[in-house]
């Protein structure tokens, strides 16, 4: 099955705080491939440098540069954790499309954030990891609550009413027996899919739980979390309009080749 992973771009000037996805990018059958999206024509989006034409579909037998410079060298020394802190083994190379999916391939110098289109697990249900948002502008006792969290603990959804930056914003927030302390968010890009999930599921069959406590780690990367859901009949994430690939995709999926350069 073709891992497909989408770009988002955070806006700036007047519509400053508003996101949408800009490209979508899959790897099948040996070649990655990459097109812009509905959401670029949005507030003002600038294509990315080597890859200016929002009308072609481009294609590599190598990961384009745009998305390989978001992955760790394996050369680094925090290599071995990086991948730990995704919950990815270090004992063989895991797919770096797997690995952008989870880590969102974040970089200070730039507004992007890469995301993977949720997919039912071998079960029927909805699966989904991420990592909590918005831990660097949490209180201090927010922080502690944080460094106490253990694998497996339940947390609690919070569907946010009014919020000016982000109308589907879902807070996440402990399971305490005495109050439920607010530690974070749900990434924009999953914020609609658990709003929806919450919903149409059954309370019982929505599960949010954190995956592993990185304490070495920065704190976009401290807490990995992950969320199982019902998986509607009618529920079809990554759909918007803006999700939808600005040319058309081609049908036939091109045979592994020689690694080269992007061609369109």
């Amino acid at each position: 099955m073709s891992t497909v992973l989408y770009i988002a771009s955070r806006s700036g000037g007047p519509d400053a705080g508003r996101w949408a996805p800009v490209g979508r990018l899959d790897h099948d059958a040996g070649v990655y491939r990459f097109v812009y999206t509905h959401g670029a024509k949005l507030f003002g989006f600038a294509a990315f440098p080597g890859m200016d034409d929002l009308q072609r579909v481009y294609e590599s037998d190598e990961l384009f540069p745009l998305f390989a410079n978001r992955l760790l060298s394996p050369s680094r020394p925090e290599y071995e954790a990086f991948l730990r802190w995704g919950g990815f083994s270090t004992a063989q190379p895991p797919d770096p499309l797997l690995v952008l999916g989870v880590t969102q391939g974040l970089r200070q110098t730039d507004p992007l954030e890469v995301f993977a289109c949720p997919t039912p697990d071998a079960a029927g249900r909805y699966q989904s990891k991420f990592f909590l948002h918005g831990v660097r502008w949490m209180h201090d006792t927010a922080r502690e609550r944080i460094a106490r969290l253990a694998p497996g603990e339940r947390l609690t959804p919070a569907l946010e009413i009014g919020s000016r930056f982000d109308p589907s914003a879902v807070s996440v927030r402990t399971d305490d027996a005495v109050g439920r302390s607010l530690i974070g968010y749900v990434p924009r890009y999953l914020a609609k899919d658990v709003r929806d999930l919450c919903a149409t599921c059954d309370p019982e069959h929505i599960e949010l739980a954190v995956e592993r406590v990185n304490t070495d780690a920065p704190l976009q990367h401290r807490v990995l979390c992950r969320v199982s859901a019902c998986w509607p009949d009618d529920f079809s994430p990554c759909s918007g309009e803006a999700f939808q690939p600005l040319v058309e995709l081609p049908s036939r999926m091109h045979p592994t080749g020689r690694a080269g350069a992007a061609r369109g």
